[in-house]
C-alpha cells in the first residue's frame, strides 16, 4: 500500500509518478546513500535521477551544494577500489553542478566554494596514454594529474577540464571550451585549448587580451 505522502501526490492529479520519484530519489546528507560519502554537507543534494556514483567514501561535498540530475560522480576505476588519496573528489560549499555533467576522479579533483557549471560539463584528472602503437589505447598507462577549480568560478555548458588543469578564482570558461593547463585568477577563457581573452587588471578594470 502506498504511504500517505505518495498517495496524496498521486491523487492530486497534478503530479506524475516521475515527480514523486524525483522527490524521494534525491540523495541528501541524511539519506542512506548520502551517509556513504566521506562528507555530505547540510543543505546539499544530488538530484534524481543519478547515473554512475561509486566509492562515495572518497568524495566530499560541502554544504548548500546542488548536483543536478543525470550527473556521474566517481572516485577510482571500479567500485570498492581502495584509493591512494582521500578525498579524491572534493566539491566545496554552495556549488552548482549542471545536469548531465561528469566528475571522474582518480587522484585529486578539488572544486572550490561557489563554483557553478552549465550542463554537460566533464571534469577528470586521468587520461589515456596512446604513445605505444602496438597496444590498444584502452590498455595503456592512464596518467593522473591533479585538477583544481578556484572559488567563485563559472564553467559554461559543455566545458571539458582535462588532467593537470589549474583554474584560478573567479574565472569564466566559455561554453564548449577545453581546459588543458593553467588559467589565472580573474580571467575569461574560451576555445580548445582554452586561452585567456580577458583579464582583470591590478588597476581595477577588465583588459582584453
Amino acid at each position: 500500500m502506498l504511504g500517505r505522502p505518495f498517495r496524496h501526490l498521486l491523487e492530486s492529479g497534478t503530479t506524475r509518478l516521475w515527480d514523486v520519484m524525483g522527490l524521494y530519489g534525491a540523495i541528501g546528507p541524511d539519506t542512506n546513500k548520502g551517509k556513504r560519502f566521506g562528507r555530505f554537507g547540510t543543505g546539499s543534494i544530488i538530484c534524481f535521477p543519478q547515473t554512475t556514483i561509486f566509492n562515495e567514501r572518497y568524495i566530499h561535498i560541502g554544504k548548500e551544494t546542488m548536483i543536478g540530475p543525470n550527473v556521474a560522480l566517481s572516485a577510482g576505476m571500479v567500485p570498492g577500489q581502495v584509493c591512494l588519496t582521500d578525498p579524491v573528489v572534493r566539491i566545496g560549499d554552495r556549488c552548482l553542478i549542471g545536469r548531465g555533467s561528469g566528475i571522474v576522479g582518480h587522484l585529486s579533483i578539488n572544486i572550490g566554494n561557489d563554483v557553478w557549471t552549465g550542463h554537460h560539463v566533464y571534469i577528470t584528472d586521468q587520461n589515456h596514454g596512446y604513445e605505444n602503437v602496438n597496444i590498444p589505447i584502452s590498455q595503456q598507462t592512464q596518467v593522473e594529474r591533479p585538477v583544481s577549480i578556484g572559488d567563485g568560478s563559472w564553467l559554461g555548458a559543455g566545458v571539458v577540464v582535462l588532467p593537470g588543469s589549474q583554474i584560478g578564482k573567479h574565472v569564466v570558461v566559455g561554453a564548449n571550451s577545453v581546459v588543458t593547463g593553467h588559467l589565472p585568477d580573474f580571467c575569461v577563457a574560451v576555445g580548445s585549448p582554452a586561452r585567456v581573452i580577458k583579464q582583470y587588471s591590478p588597476e581595477g578594470y577588465w583588459q582584453t587580451k
